[in-house]
């Protein structure tokens, strides 16, 4: 085991702070993260090993969400810990089994005893039956369930479509992140929701949204308490191939609303987590409120600070030297923005627009998206629910879209700029679409008024950054066609 005198070190205190802390709050706890009693802060020793069947696994990290350690060549570790802390969590290495808990969240955590001063957990892991360098990954974002019905919904249409394309997939290393707004406030219907990840049979990952959380309490250090009872801390990490993945809890509740924020306190430990993770490696880190999106520009005029995280530049600092990539959802549209060595992939939703009908607000088809690593590389398409994978676009004819009456217009959903569109006409290529911020003219068509939809009258319309426009010259033998960044084409004749 570790000395008492390295294990102090974990925190940064000296054996006389060590001594009187058991009658005083740590400085940079809050009094509310006592966890709603009035004991005072206990100061809890954990130690434990990491090992398969036995044998240690060496520099596995180890972490309580204040403090990072690793295991020693025996697979040993040395936490100093608290009282005001619920879990001890491992980063899953890369080669080793994605357990699961009952209810098919991901089992990677172990509760701490707070009665204990002193504590041993141990995890036992198991090896892959097969390399994880290739793997494969689901985003669900926004299933948002608020009532029987669209638990319903989400049962017997969205998990089905879901597990066809699981099938589809064939692969052992599968796993899932669910990004956030599980459910709609009503926390009770995690039961349902847990019956969708049930259905997959994959390891999936949990997100916090600010619709998971618990209403009405004192302060944000308490709004994720049913949350953690299903699925465990709010910000981890673990390894996949030569994959580095990472859950952040950006929500931040303020009493009677929430903003995107990250504290500093997970700020600290993510700076811990990837000073063990080589610079230019892939980090994949997924949080329910997206970083930054293209609505900041389409609506100068609105408060972003419950939809984009205010301090996003202290994020990105720390993802420099790293292929770094964002998975949010929250928005109920899809937008993908590139902010230098970021990547952020803001998801269109499960529920759509919130269980209404067949699409988002921008006319992205509720779905999910589906990515592929290959070694460090990473490719992604988005999954409409009912549709086949590659219907990556839609084509209306002119007269449809009221503000452009003239032209015929395109939806490309998950456009970035490295993507193609061009037109033909019989055989020949004619050019290539223009893309002006508007509105989805299906979106207009369902959602546009005070009484649609009417599951959800409040549902309007929203301007994208993905909407094409082109004026053919003839409509003989008139064919549409997209290339993604990947080299993927679809096309359609119109």
């Amino acid at each position: 085991m570790f000395k008492r005198r390295d294990f102090i070190k974990t925190l940064g205190l000296t054996s006389a702070a060590w001594m009187g802390m058991s009658n005083v709050v740590l400085a940079g706890i809050q009094s509310d993260s006592i966890q709603g009693d009035n004991a005072p802060f206990k100061p809890i020793r954990v130690r434990g090993r990491v090992h398969i069947s036995g044998q240690g696994i060496h520099r596995v990290a180890v972490s309580d969400g204040r403090s990072v350690v690793l295991t020693n060549s025996s697979g040993e570790f040395d936490l100093f810990s608290g009282s005001d802390r619920d879990f001890v969590f491992i980063s899953i290495p890369s080669g080793f089994d994605i357990k699961k808990q009952a209810n098919g969240s991901a089992q990677f955590f172990q509760k701490i005893d707070k009665i204990k001063s002193e504590q041993n957990i141990g995890f036992d892991l198991k090896k892959s039956g097969s390399s994880d360098e290739n793997h494969h990954f689901l985003l669900l974002s926004d299933t948002q369930i608020q009532n029987d019905y669209e638990a319903n919904q989400l049962l017997t249409v969205s998990a089905p479509d879901v597990q066809q394309t699981i099938k589809s997939l064939n692969d052992p290393n599968l796993f899932g992140i669910g990004c956030g707004d599980l459910v709609f406030d009503h926390l009770e219907l995690f039961k349902e929701y847990n019956q969708s990840i049930q259905m997959y049979d994959i390891p999936f990952f949990q997100v916090i949204g600010n619709h998971d959380m618990d209403l009405g309490v004192r302060s944000d250090a308490l709004s994720n308490k049913t949350f953690g009872s299903h699925f465990g801390p709010t910000y981890y990490s673990w390894n996949r191939g030569e994959v580095h993945y990472v859950v952040l809890d950006d929500v931040f509740y303020i009493g009677n609303k929430y903003i995107g924020y990250l504290g500093e306190e997970q700020l600290a430990w993510l700076e811990q987590d990837l000073s063990h993770v080589e610079k230019g490696k892939t980090v994949v880190v997924s949080l329910h409120i997206p970083s930054y999106t293209g609505a900041v520009t389409r609506y100068p005029d609105r408060d972003t600070i419950g939809g984009t995280v205010s301090n996003r530049e202290y994020l990105y600092r720390l993802l420099e030297g790293y292929n770094a990539h964002l998975m949010s959802g929250h928005t109920h549209f899809n937008d993908n923005m590139i902010q230098g060595h970021v990547y952020e992939h803001c998801h269109g939703t499960v529920c759509g627009a919130w269980w209404s009908g067949p699409i988002c607000f921008d006319g992205t088809p509720s779905g999910y998206a589906v990515y592929e690593a290959r070694g460090s590389e990473l490719k992604w398409q988005y999954k409409g629910t009912g549709l086949d994978i590659n219907e990556q676009f839609r084509v209306y004819e002119a007269g449809y879209h009221p503000d452009f009456p003239d032209q015929m217009s395109l939806n490309c959903w998950n456009y970035d700029p490295a993507w193609e569109i061009s037109w033909f006409e019989n055989g020949m290529k004619k050019g290539a679409p223009e893309r002006i911020v508007a509105k989805d003219p299906w979106s207009m068509e369902l959602h546009t008024g005070p009484e649609l939809p009417k599951r959800r009258e409040w549902v309007e319309p929203q301007l994208n950054d993905h909407m094409f426009f082109f004026r053919p010259e003839s409509k003989d033998n008139l064919m549409v066609e997209v290339k993604d960044r990947f080299g993927n084409v679809y096309t359609k004749n119109v």
